[in-house]
């Protein structure tokens, strides 16, 4: 008696080719590709047909083609990695992911068999693959997805929300592993994600909020999410976020900016004894008073990276349908996918913070 034949995956209509966003040139900006293929799935991967994209800050490095994306990206690559989408496609040994589910996803994905991995810190895999650039990535109608991945979307949540849990996942992450509650909390640098971090931190219960960043509109926005004092980076503020902790400095440093300057000076206003977490990349090596920013400080210092798979995102969840976070001011954009180049120009100009990109419908 023969053996039965292997199960097809369980698929929706689809067709082979789709409009995707991708780098192509060793040159700034990026291409609007039709006629691009779409992507096959493996056994245990899931198609999303994808809705709405978030326009990252690691997006607006590729379309700049800085120093860090030319060393990173491949040319071909299909780029993005905020979204949330429909299941149009599940392999054949997916086994909780179904046809027509309303998804998000990790745009990190593990080997699954390195120790961070096995030791339930998959956020920093030795040989992670990150979603539009190693692999491609959700600019695009289709994108595939692990289902280890895959993050089920809670109907209250509107898509353009949705398509954003990748950044705020970071200041989720970034606050939360800073443990705010009841502490003064200093934000340098409040672009997308240390805006999100103001808005979560009053509702993690922190105390008193403090922000500098180069920009006053922004500055206004984060008095408006929640902070309670905001200082012109171009300024010496160190003193005055000290006279306005008692004298102190901040108990909590929360590092959003990655500038050498905004660093230095958020370890020199911190508190003795307190805890900085630091999220923004430098584009270089940076300087510091090491001895008496940190040492004779005793501060802690945390490094972070991504989100934690996936206690953060129960807890983006948490936030999100408590009503607790308010992200609709940072959204300050939704287009067309075909305008993509307008959100990125927006962006760089200040004019817009956070763009969300409407995908072509499928159906």
């Amino acid at each position: 008696m023969s053996s039965p034949a292997p199960a097809p995956s369980s698929r929706q209509l689809v067709p082979q080719e789709m409009l995707a966003i991708k780098k192509l040139h060793d040159a700034p900006g990026l291409d609007l590709c039709p006629g691009t293929i779409v992507p096959e799935i493996g056994p245990r991967e899931v198609l999303v047909a994808v809705t709405h994209a978030g326009i990252c800050g690691t997006d607006r490095h590729i379309f700049e083609w800085d120093k860090w994306s030319r060393s990173r990206v491949h040319l071909g690559t299909t780029t993005g990695h905020e979204f949330v989408g429909k299941v149009i496609q599940v392999g054949s040994a997916v086994k909780r992911v179904e046809l027509g589910d309303r998804v998000s996803a990790e745009g990190h994905i593990g080997c699954g068999v390195c120790e961070p991995c096995r030791t339930g810190n998959g956020h920093i895999c030795e040989k992670v693959d990150i979603l539009g650039i190693d692999t491609h990535g959700c600019f695009a109608q289709y994108v595939a997805v692990p289902e280890e991945n895959i993050w089920p979307v809670h109907p209250d949540i509107p898509n353009h929300l949705a398509a954003i849990f990748d950044p705020l996942g970071n200041a989720v992450h970034t606050v939360m592993s800073a443990g705010v509650s009841g502490r003064s909390v200093l934000i340098t640098g409040v672009g997308i994600i240390g805006l999100m971090a103001v808005t979560v931190a009053r509702a993690a219960g922190a105390g008193r909020i403090l922000v500098t960043d180069v920009d006053p509109r922004r500055l206004d926005l984060a008095r408006e999410l929640g902070a309670d004092d905001a200082y012109l980076a171009t300024d010496d503020w160190v003193k005055d976020a000290r006279d306005a902790t008692h004298g102190q400095g901040p108990q909590v440093l929360l590092e959003m900016s990655g500038h050498a300057k905004a660093i230095r000076q958020g370890f020199a206003a911190l508190r003795n004894g307190g805890t900085a977490a630091l999220l923004g990349i430098p584009g270089d090596e940076v300087a510091f008073d090491l001895a008496n920013d940190i040492i004779f400080k005793g501060a802690t210092v945390l490094g972070i990276n991504g989100r934690l798979m996936f206690e953060t995102w129960y807890q983006m969840e948490s936030f999100l349908l408590s009503g607790r976070i308010n992200l609709e001011p940072i959204v300050t954009h939704q287009l067309p996918m075909q305008d993509f180049e307008h959100g990125f120009r927006m962006m760089q100009s200040g004019e817009a913070i956070k763009v969300v990109l409407e995908m072509p419908t499928t159906e």
